[in-house]
């Protein structure tokens, strides 16, 4: 198992930009995928990014296409989500997980770790 706390969420006017941080610990890290997934309220949590064990590979949904990039440094054992363009709809608490697999998913059963989560507000 891979603890992980994220950090970086806060307030944000639309338009604004963040860069949301997971701290993995663990000797595992470089040899799992890693994903960002977010819940808002009233509605089920839905996936974000997920990025290969190499950080090779990445994969998007397509409400962030082009907004988001995900990055890992394996030699610090941190995942990063970095937010461009944000929009209202982007309100969510953002989580991070730790995948089962090297390769990257978009299934959150293929993931065994999830950080606490941290609150994205992004004011209109």
């Amino acid at each position: 198992q891979v603890h992980l706390v994220e950090t970086g969420g806060g307030l944000v006017q639309a338009g604004g930009s963040l860069r949301l941080s997971c701290a993995a610990s663990g000797r595992t890290f470089s040899s799992r995928a890693m994903g960002w997934f977010r819940q808002a309220p009233g509605k089920e949590r839905e996936f974000v990014a997920a990025i290969s064990e190499s950080g090779a590979d990445t994969d998007y949904a397509d409400s962030v296409k082009g907004r988001f990039t995900i990055s890992r440094d394996n030699a610090k054992s941190t995942l990063y989500l970095s937010m461009n363009a944000l929009k209202p709809e982007d309100t969510a608490i953002y989580y991070c997980a730790a995948s089962n697999h090297r390769l990257r998913s978009r299934h959150a059963g293929d993931f065994g770790s999830w950080g606490q989560g941290t609150q994205v507000t992004v004011s209109s």
